[in-house]
């Protein structure tokens, strides 16, 4: 197989991976009422649109606090559709409103349009929140992958202009997040070839190269700026990282050294290893931590959220 096949299967498990069943909202359909496609950025572009769900039954007063999934794909692939799966059960609950944002993948164009999209959808929430019933104070990001590492940059990079862009119509509002989860996101591309996996990063062909337009190594200015341990300071906002210590996509210590550099920092940080866990997982026990801190964070709860292992079955490979 060829270099070129390689990447494209690689980017392709990450698509599938990332997400497994997610798209499906199981029985909670009719606990909710579905905007999908909703323009964010002032353009005719579909993939700057995003799906909003908002509880029929409301369990929380006041406006509600927003939890905004961003999809994986190794920036190449996925689609805003499956956070509908990811964010169901939680807003379900009547205690959250969901979002499920899409972006303009690395075919389309390179970084930093991706971070700016999110950027933008961030700012469309805080505008529209007394429209919808929302707290545009109260905003969670969480994606897993590619979209862990986009939920990141916008936990990271609140305070950095460069990044915010141009897009849409409220940029007198704030791109800055309350918290985030990151699902085995990359960190730090310049050294994802570090660990062994099933992707050579360093090819001109790697999920991570396309993302930023050239070969990462031959193009380390770009890829520094396109991380988010560059920008990690003691202002970023809470974050909990949840990895398979057996990811062959993308190596557990991509989150284990971003994870220390942010606790360094003093930023609240919550580490999760997900014992035999691969790119992907699913645990009851994880999605009760993610529950926990949501709470804390957006619902000013005092949850104990444990960063202890968790021990998955090892997934089988095809």
């Amino acid at each position: 197989m060829t270099r070129l096949a390689l990447a494209a299967a690689a980017v392709a498990a990450l698509a599938i991976s990332t997400d497994p069943a997610s798209a499906q909202s199981g029985g909670f359909r009719d606990k909710f009422d579905l905007q999908t496609d909703v323009p964010y950025a002032g353009t005719d572009n579909p993939r700057q649109r995003l799906d909003l769900l908002l509880p029929k039954t409301r369990t929380s007063k006041g406006p509600l606090p927003v939890v905004a999934f961003v999809h994986g794909g190794g920036w190449r692939n996925g689609d805003k559709r499956t956070g509908i799966g990811r964010l169901a059960k939680l807003v379900a609950t009547g205690r959250y409103a969901g979002v499920s944002i899409g972006y303009r993948l690395s075919g389309e164009a390179v970084w930093p349009a991706q971070i700016h999209d999110c950027k933008a959808a961030v700012r469309w929430i805080r505008a529209n929140a007394e429209k919808h019933g929302l707290d545009g104070d109260r905003i969670a990001v969480w994606g897993t992958s590619a979209g862990g590492h986009l939920v990141a940059m916008l936990g990271t990079t609140g305070d950095v202009e460069s990044l915010e862009g141009t897009l849409g119509p409220h940029l007198d509002q704030s791109s800055r997040v309350t918290c985030v989860v990151d699902y085995f996101g990359p960190t730090d591309f310049l050294t994802m070839n570090d660990h062994p996996g099933r992707i050579d990063h360093d090819a001109d062909n790697s999920p991570e190269s396309l993302l930023v337009g050239g070969a990462i190594q031959q193009n380390k200015e770009k890829a520094r700026a396109a991380a988010p341990l560059t920008y990690v300071t003691k202002d970023d906002a809470p974050i909990l990282v949840a990895h398979g210590s057996e990811d062959p996509l993308v190596p557990f210590p991509q989150s284990a050294v971003f994870a220390k550099a942010l606790k360094a920092a003093g930023v609240d940080c919550t580490l999760i290893r997900i014992e035999n866990g691969g790119h992907g997982f699913r645990s009851e026990e994880l999605d009760r931590r993610v529950a926990a801190f949501l709470g804390n964070h957006l619902h000013g709860e005092k949850n104990t959220v444990s960063a202890e292992p968790i021990t998955v079955e090892p997934r089988r490979r095809r």
